[in-house]
């Protein structure tokens, strides 16, 4: 493989990776709610903005949705 090719392979890849994000754009179901992290985080600031949630229910849910272990990461 000569260079110039490398080099253009080797650029090309992180472009591709990248776009198999499921959180790279926010998304919402059917229903109108969040159903991936990057909607929900958004959602979930919005709402503690507002007076909705204090800081520790805020931080809790976001931990149980898109923690370690949340459900909505592969969504």
């Amino acid at each position: 493989m000569n260079g110039k090719l490398m080099l253009i392979v080797i650029s090309i890849l992180p472009i591709l990776a990248c776009s198999n994000d499921p959180n790279s754009e926010p998304k919402y179901g059917d229903s109108g709610l969040p159903s991936n992290c990057r909607s929900y985080i958004q959602v979930s600031v919005d709402a503690w903005r507002a007076g909705e949630y204090d800081a520790e229910e805020t931080m809790n849910a976001i931990e149980r949705n898109c923690g370690m272990y949340g459900s909505l990461w592969d969504e």
